[in-house]
């Protein structure tokens, strides 16, 4: 592929919810662009952009697909993002890429709410962007309904561009209603349509379509208004000039139709996105410069600078550095400084990127994406810069995951090899998380659901040969006290030698929660030795993070030590370490002790018609509703639940909507346990314990 200039670039992103075509449509862009030779298929498993062995197995797009394509002159750079929800966070993390989006929409199903989600990505981004109801061919598919549906979510700015030829199985052309031109396909065609008169039975809605895109173009500009006014109507090249700017200035969304599967209507699109779509000069990057804030232009007569948003785990290339070109002209064999790690990158073999193959180039342009393999020391997110320069483009911030399974190796080869091969993993997904916890001391992978984790262990196995084993994870109960307590430890033994004796007295009261643990020394007159005083509060420590009820650590409580006495001889550290757990577990015995669970704070977006079944279900869960809002069609319920009572919530809720819901979780505080649960939970503790100590005999 040759070289191409920042004003010949587009760089798109295809959004949308899941099995909106998006995958289908880069592949019959593909096609006609000469870049494949055959109209490839999501479900034949051989498509440029799903390549990944997961991605053809399950049919749905994980991760996102580049690939670069020439069009009349120009360059295409297609980001064909997924539109599930567990594997969402990949389309905003590459978004940051793309200039401009085209949202894809299911003519049978309309707007949902994935497509809500990414549009809301593509606002975040500033990003001008075009609508797509595609899949008109389908039994059921109505572009008039699918059009309310987008209309009702988006506005009266989303306006059509094009009107359908024909409906479900004889939809065989589309109607351009900027230039009033017709045209036919054939079915899993080329994609490039051939021009025909307006049929006959259309013309009058094609008409009324284009003066209503007439008029709302004349909206936004006064001269065009005063044209508009004066001739009834507005000239082509002025419509065209004013459509182009209202999409630049995001007060206009086209609405086009497609079938991308029969490659119906591909050529418009395209056309149309080399022609309206911005090209990467048109605007500028924020970045921090230490605490300033600064604009970069993206301009060649910049110095060189690149943004890393993907990153690639491939078996035979090792790490893949997808980036994006910020300013300057990238050469092959630059060396750049990466600003994270002040280490120096050689850039070798830069590439533009088709998929799974990439194509060696001698440079590339100021906006421009590309590749590059085996850089030592940069990952997703990464700033790279000429060593002069010492500014950062701020990452995308991700929510954090939703849902977290406890991994184990299945044997000790496995384990040895688990860790290198799960931080491979991490490096391409930045949704996921690997972390130990201290508390119940368990390895915990943590992502947007069930599915998304098991994606990463189907990848541990063919790609690393590491098997694992997943399971729920244990919930991370603790203890406290909610009462006081005023008592004595007292430790004495006597041997054939030395004794060994300790005696301190404490009271201990609750602290608010999160206080985690005060020690106050109140000792007067030497009753204790001041070098014994650590080593009591060590013992308490030690004692409250076995627990008392069940084995939980012990929190959010203050000791005072008042008093004691110790022996000139038999006294030591270990005498009044050990009589500070007996102190800390007779006040234990009086202060009333209670459970503590974790509670989290969960979102859940879903259709609207589903907001009693998970009003219903929250409460089930003893969750407490904090607020509702409605975007669209979209329904938000937010609510603070038990984390035991979600670990089976990804798939409940998968059920219960159709799978056209998501969620997302994150920690809050912790609360008291109802007794009932507690006593449970309790009675589980003491029971495993016992079987512990029964397998040690």
């Amino acid at each position: 592929m040759k070289v191409y200039e920042s004003s010949d670039i587009r760089n798109v992103g295809l959004v949308g919810h899941g099995n909106s075509g998006k995958t289908s449509l880069a592949a019959g862009m593909l096609f006609a662009a000469g870049v494949t030779n055959r109209l490839t298929r999501v479900d034949e498993g051989n498509t440029v952009t799903d390549f990944d062995e997961e991605e053809v197995n399950r049919k749905i797009t994980i991760s996102t697909g580049v690939c670069a394509l020439e069009w009349k002159k120009l360059k295409f750079n297609l980001l064909d993002t997924p539109g599930f929800n567990l594997f969402i966070n990949d389309t905003k993390a590459s978004l940051v890429a793309a200039d401009a989006a085209l949202v894809l929409v299911d003519g049978v199903s309309g707007v949902e709410v994935q497509t809500e989600k990414t549009w809301g990505y593509a606002n975040e981004f500033d990003m001008a962007r075009a609508i797509v109801i595609n899949k008109l061919d389908r039994e059921r598919s109505s572009f008039e309904r699918a059009l309310e549906s987008v209309q009702g979510a988006f506005g009266r700015a989303a306006i059509p561009v094009h009107l359908p030829i024909g409906s479900e199985k004889n939809f065989t052309g589309v109607i351009d209603l900027v230039r009033m031109k017709a045209y036919s396909y054939t079915l899993d065609g080329d994609g490039k349509g051939k021009e025909i008169d307006i049929p006959a039975d259309m013309a009058e809605e094609a008409k009324t379509a284009h003066e209503a895109l007439v008029e709302i173009v004349a909206e936004g500009n006064d001269e065009l208004m005063e044209e508009f006014f004066d001739k009834g109507t507005i000239g082509i090249d002025h419509l065209v000039e004013g459509l182009h700017n209202a999409i630049m200035d995001r007060r206009l969304f086209p609405v086009m139709c497609a079938s991308a599967l029969h490659n119906i209507g591909t050529d418009q699109i395209m056309n149309f996105v080399g022609e309206h779509f911005p090209n990467p000069t048109t605007h500028t990057a924020r970045a921090k410069d230490g605490d300033k804030e600064v604009a970069r232009p993206i301009a060649d007569s910049e110095h060189v600078a690149m943004f890393v948003f993907k990153t690639v785990a491939d078996q035979f290339s090792g790490r893949v550095t997808y980036f994006k070109v910020m300013s300057g002209v990238l050469k092959n064999d630059a060396n750049l400084l990466n600003q994270r790690s002040s280490t120096s990158e050689r850039l070798a073999h830069i590439s533009v990127i088709k998929g799974k193959t990439l194509d060696a180039v001698t440079e590339l342009h100021a906006g421009d994406l590309g590749a590059v393999a085996k850089l030592k020391d940069t990952v997703t997110g990464d700033t790279l810069t000429e060593k002069s320069d010492h500014f950062v483009f701020p990452p995308v911030q991700l929510p954090e995951p939703s849902i977290s399974f406890a991994v184990g190796a299945k044997t000790r080869q496995d384990e040895d090899r688990m860790g290198n091969a799960i931080q491979r993993i991490l490096e391409e997904d930045q949704s996921l998380r690997f972390y130990r916890d201290p508390q119940t001391k368990e390895f915990l992978v943590a992502g947007t659901g069930q599915q998304h984790v098991e994606v990463v262990v189907n990848k541990l196995k063919k790609r690393y040969q590491v098997e694992v084993t997943l399971s729920a994870p244990k919930v991370p109960y603790r203890e406290t006290i909610r009462g006081f307590a005023d008592v004595q430890g007292r430790h004495k033994k006597q041997t054939g030698g030395h004794g060994q004796f300790g005696d301190c007295w404490i009271k201990m009261e609750p602290l608010a929660r999160g206080g985690k643990f005060e020690f106050a020394n109140a000792v007067f007159g030497g009753s204790v030795p001041r070098q014994f005083i650590p080593a009591i509060e060590k013992g308490i420590l030690e004692a409250a993070e076995k627990g008392y009820l069940a084995g939980f650590p012990v929190v959010d409580f203050k000791v005072t030590l008042y008093d004691g006495s110790y022996h000139d001889v038999d006294s030591s550290e270990m005498s009044f370490k050990l009589a500070g757990r007996k102190a800390f577990k007779a006040a234990m015995a009086v202060a009333k002790p209670a459970l503590l669970e974790p509670i989290m704070k969960v979102e859940v977006q879903a259709p609207v018609e589903y907001a009693g079944d998970l009003m219903g279900d929250m409460n089930g869960r003893r969750g407490r509703i904090s607020g509702m809002d409605t975007k669209g069609g979209t329904q938000i319920v937010r609510a603070m639940v038990p984390m035991s009572e979600m670990l089976t919530y990804q798939n409940d809720l998968i059920s219960m909507t159709q799978g056209r819901a998501s969620f997302s979780m994150e920690f809050d505080h912790y609360d008291y346990v109802p007794s009932l649960q507690a006593d449970k939970i309790i009675a589980a503790a003491k029971a495993a314990k016992t079987g512990e100590e029964e397998e040690e005999e």
